[in-house]
């Protein structure tokens, strides 16, 4: 027998900064919105598990979308992207996930992104407190250095093979081996999109200085971080969470850098524990 998935897919035309971005997006579910980024130079896929999770689409509304240039959304259609260096911004960025959410017409959605997608959920706290209901910043911190390689573009270096390989030591050896696999197959299919987004995770993303200006109260951010995670540490997690008025920090045992897609079970756990916090300081339920 045939087995039908209850996830569906569909485009939407936005405009970010002029841009016309045709961007796909996965959902399922009803209730709560919970908008989900993916890590970078991926896509969409990372959050399948969660995406066909009755227990959690019975009661948010989870929405995975493919930034511009990764998965199945194309670059910006009216300009001619090839003759530019892409290098995402936080400008840009931010700018995308709030159009996003506005051509969709989400209320108070709560956003989760996931190590560059972490990083960016801060800037959201920073930047737009009104229009989210909380964020989930995992596997991230205020400053993230080191990681905008120049010889990802040598000739000598297959940046597919190098991009994909990349993710074995982040993950944790205990995670299931198909996921582990899975995890290594999506990053063999986004070389090319994974310096730029690494342009915004160690370069132009830095909060050092800024972290107090954000307002945990009146946009929760309760940070999730693996403790296989040697990118952005617990420690580095926990230091930013303590610097943001209401922050939290919950360190996750036995997990690495892509929790989402190495270990869903596992990351299920820390996932509701966040979801909770967001309820209860929130003072409402999702669905």
């Amino acid at each position: 027998m045939a087995q039908f998935s209850p996830v569906t897919g569909r485009y939407v035309t936005i405009d970010v900064l002029g841009d016309e971005c045709k961007v796909f997006f996965l959902e399922n579910g009803e209730g709560q919105p919970l908008v989900c980024q993916h890590t970078a130079g991926c896509h969409n896929h990372q959050w399948r598990d969660l995406l066909e999770d009755e227990e959690i689409t019975s009661r948010y509304r989870v929405i995975a979308y493919d930034l511009a240039r990764h998965g199945k959304s194309d670059p910006p259609r009216n300009k001619e992207w090839w003759k530019e260096e892409y290098r995402l911004t936080a400008d840009y960025y931010t700018a995308f996930i709030v159009a996003f959410c506005d051509a969709l017409e989400l209320e108070e959605p709560i956003f989760m992104g996931s190590s560059f997608g972490g990083n960016v959920a801060l800037q959201l706290a920073l930047r737009h407190p009104d229009r989210f209901k909380a964020v989930i910043p995992v596997e991230a911190a205020e400053y993230s250095p080191g990681f905008f390689l120049d010889w990802w573009q040598h000739p000598q270096a297959n940046a597919a093979q190098v991009c994909a390989s990349g993710v074995w030591d982040l993950m944790a050896p205990q995670s299931p081996e198909k996921d582990r696999w899975a995890t290594w197959f999506y990053y063999t299919q986004g070389s090319e999109a994974f310096r730029g987004d690494l342009y915004f995770y160690s370069v132009d993303h830095d909060l050092r200085g800024k972290l107090d200006q954000i307002d945990g109260e009146k946009c929760p951010v309760i940070m999730l971080t693996g403790d296989y995670d040697y990118l952005t540490t617990p420690e580095d997690s926990k230091r930013t969470a303590d610097q943001i008025r209401g922050g939290e920090f919950i360190e996750m045992e036995g997990i690495g850098h892509f929790p989402m897609s190495e270990n869903y079970p596992l990351f299920k756990r820390y996932l509701q524990q966040a979801l909770r916090r967001i309820e209860e300081r929130t003072g409402a339920r999702a669905g």
